[in-house]
């Protein structure tokens, strides 16, 4: 942070005296008011429901320009990562700051390359799941249950320790992640492969059987890295912020990742693309194209509790930067597996080419977000929707990771401890029980 010579004058129309509030910049976006001496100088707190105005953090990983649709990761474009990078180079980046060089990167995707096993007793750890729980039931309980089998590095202090949880992290996801959906549909494990790449080697875990292995398709190979690549950050969104939250205690990593595992379940953060599809599989059943219009009538009636699912977003107030990457990725993938008269694919862009001219949705500025289409990219794939969550958990891992190893080492971190406006009850005494 830059202190600023220009300070914040708080002042109060009860004559109490006015505060100078400290000013900072950062390298881009809004200066920021630093409210932490706020409660010693006048006895007040802040109030922000949602943290829509504050910053609980300081952070060099990820910048969001929700105005301009931009996103950068340590600095690069997204564009340019998701077109020029695979998904471990980004990794490296997210992690160390810079992208690996060309000595850098063969070492690094070894590294993590080489600790894709799990330890053979989570087969049986997952023998206590349903067949039909949710994935994301399962990721919770897997994720959480890596401290109990990787218990030599779980001390979130000890910079070695984060280190090799890291790598067995952003390793083990895929087969995590594979391994509860082979267990969902019944199939056995599929071990991993150290000669494919990391992405190769989730789709052969996620398809192959013993019985007929699974040859990768470079279109598709690169359609999901692309998927990761798009995933794997988000700056301080509500799971990011969980896993900081979470971790600020000290717990172990393990903990804190599947706090954020936990988190992004929501439908409302990690599981809209699932509600994207949905909703796109609603209007088929309703007729198709032809019902579009029927649908968007119940969308803008007040009194209707269908939502259109996969358009706008908490920060972009411009088109999704990802969104025009999956978009050409959609059309690649369809193209590869011909199946350019995908209804759903046809229903999506007709719905896409409504929303972006009616005033209704022009106006509140609801373009459509990344996952309206990675959703129908993973369809095409073979990904079953109650899949989608799990996967996006598995791309933002390392993003999680960074943040949480980007606070440890934050000399200004604390135990997080929000404040409150409380509108209960005065104090009061306990009534005898026959004047209750």
């Amino acid at each position: 942070m830059i202190p600023s010579e220009v300070k914040a004058t708080l002042s109060f129309s009860d004559g109490s005296p006015s505060v100078d509030l400290p000013l900072y910049k950062g390298s881009i976006g809004p200066d920021v008011i630093d409210i932490r001496k706020l409660y010693g100088q006048t006895g007040k707190f802040t109030y922000d429901p949602g943290f829509l105005s504050t910053a609980s953090c300081q952070s060099a990983i990820t910048y969001i320009d929700g105005d301009k649709g931009e996103l950068l990761y340590r600095g690069y474009p997204i564009e340019q990562l998701a077109q020029q990078c695979d998904f471990l180079e980004v990794c490296h980046l997210l992690l160390y700051g810079e992208l690996p060089n060309a000595e850098q990167k063969p070492a690094f995707t070894h590294l993590v390359t080489h600790h894709t096993m799990v330890n053979e007793q989570m087969q049986f750890f997952l023998r206590g799941f349903r067949r039909d729980a949710h994935p994301m039931a399962v990721m919770t309980g897997l994720v959480g249950a890596l401290s109990a089998f990787y218990h030599d590095s779980t001390d979130i202090h000890n910079p070695t320790h984060r280190d090799i949880s890291a790598i067995r992290l952003i390793a083990k996801m895929p087969t995590l992640v594979a391994m509860s959906y082979k267990y969902g549909i019944g199939q056995p494990y599929m071990y991993p492969k150290n000669s494919l790449s990391y992405t190769a080697n989730f789709m052969r875990m996620m398809f192959a059987t013993p019985c007929e292995d699974y040859e990768p398709n470079d279109v598709l190979v690169r359609a999901m890295d692309r998927i990761f690549i798009l995933h794997a950050d988000h700056e301080q969104n509500a799971s990011t912020s969980t896993v900081r939250l979470c971790g600020s205690s000290g717990t172990n990593p393990f903990a804190a990742i599947a706090a954020g595992v936990a988190c992004l379940w929501g439908p409302a953060h990690g599981g809209a693309n699932e509600a994207c599809l949905n909703m796109l599989n609603d209007i088929q059943q309703m007729g198709g194209v032809e019902k579009i219009g029927e649908f968007i009538k119940q969308v803008k009636d007040k009194n209707s509790n269908v939502k259109l699912m996969g358009f706008g977003h908490r920060v972009y107030k411009n088109y999704d930067p990802r969104a025009k990457l999956m978009r050409e990725t959609c059309h690649e993938v369809l193209g590869a597996l011909g199946l350019g008269n995908d209804p759903l694919f046809k229903l999506a862009m007709a719905l896409e080419k409504i929303a972006l001219e009616d005033e209704y949705f022009v106006s509140r500025k609801l373009y459509p977000n990344v996952d309206f289409y990675s959703g129908i990219v993973q369809r095409a794939i073979g990904i079953p929707v109650p899949l989608f969550t799990a996967i996006f958990a598995l791309a933002r891992t390392v993003g999680w990771i960074a943040q949480l190893n980007e606070m440890i080492g934050d000399p200004e971190y604390k135990i997080g401890r929000p404040r409150q406006l409380f509108t209960g009850a005065a104090r009061r005494d306990v009534p005898p029980l026959a004047k209750r």
